[in-house]
């Protein structure tokens, strides 16, 4: 357990210095290349949140004190999503750190920062159990991550497997109205970040009836995103719809998530507990949950882009997926 420590720690040591020469510097460039939806900010804020949260030596040795090494290394299959940067890498960690062999396939979507960090992995330990996934293999156990669609595929092909299999989910924040500046500025991260594309990117507000949040008006940094908001903001203007327009991101009253990244809903509300029965009902509907007024397992506005090693996705333990 101490080796795979060490390497994940001397990981994390390097990936300090990442964005700041000019090897990372063209990682970078390559990856947003690849993958448009992809800016310098949000790689480097998966990078630093990935250093902090999953590889401080501390934090990672108190997390796997919950848990024991695998006696008999299993073959594993890790399908990743591509969604947003390095999104993969928590199964990575999870693989290697239960003593299993981590088969891994990157989406095309986000192999430059996921081959770069295999590379550097393989460099520090030259034995690391990391190989390329084989659509013709057979494997013990496998994770994957897509949409509905992938999914009945991935039932298909790993039918007789162990498998983890995660699809879409949304993530909401509860407000009570009386939120300040600083408050509004965290969430306003937890909207923004990553163009709205992650799991963990809030998309629906729940907010006393009457209430419309002021946002400091900002402009999105990712163009693809700019043009989506330019195009919702024309026809609803057209159409005479009501809606508030933040800069990076519209807000509109309504029930149901948006089916678009630049929408974000205002579901009001009377009552908190509605709020909380509402929560409870579609729990396997959400991800996160970000408020300051001491609902159950929400965490603070601000962090929902910044799972700690506990917050497994889709709240279903993967370490123990692995070891059970």
């Amino acid at each position: 357990m101490k080796h795979i420590v060490d390497t994940f720690t001397t990981l994390g040591e390097r990936l300090t210095r990442f964005g700041k020469d000019d090897s990372s510097n063209r990682i970078i460039d390559d990856a947003i290349a690849a993958n448009g939806w992809f800016t310098r900010t949000d790689i480097l804020r998966a990078v630093g949140a990935i250093c902090s949260e999953m590889l401080d030596r501390k934090k990672l040795e108190n997390w796997l004190r919950n848990y024991m090494q695998s006696t008999e290394p299993k073959r594993v299959a890790v399908i990743m999503a591509g969604n947003i940067p390095l999104v993969g890498f928590f199964d990575l960690l999870c693989v290697l750190t239960t003593g299993h062999e981590c088969h891994i396939k990157p989406s095309s979507k986000d192999s430059v920062l996921m081959r770069y960090i295999i590379d550097t992995l393989r460099d520090i330990d030259p034995d690391i159990a990391i190989y390329d996934y084989s659509a013709d293999a057979i494997y013990d156990m496998a994770i994957a991550t897509g949409g509905d669609d992938a999914n009945a595929y991935f039932r298909e092909h790993f039918a007789g497997t162990r498998t983890l299999l995660r699809g879409s989910r949304h993530s909401v924040a509860v407000l009570n109205g009386k939120e300040d500046t600083e408050e509004l500025h965290a969430l306003h991260n937890d909207i923004t970040a990553y163009s709205g594309l992650g799991c963990r990117s809030v998309s629906m507000l729940f907010v006393p009836r009457g209430y419309v949040p002021c946002f400091e008006h900002g402009v999105a940094e990712n163009a693809k995103l700019r043009r989506n908001i330019q195009a919702m903001r024309a026809t609803l203007t057209i159409e005479g719809a009501e809606f508030w327009d933040a800069g990076a991101f519209i807000m509109r009253r309504g029930e149901d998530f948006a089916q678009s990244l630049a929408v974000v809903t205002l579901r009001e509300y009377t009552d908190i507990e509605e709020v909380k029965a509402w929560l409870k009902g579609n729990a396997e509907h959400i991800q996160c949950v970000v408020s300051n007024l001491g609902i159950e397992g929400a965490q603070p506005l601000g962090r929902a882009q910044h799972p700690a090693l506990m917050d497994y996705a889709d709240g279903v333990d993967t370490m123990r997926f692995l070891l059970d």
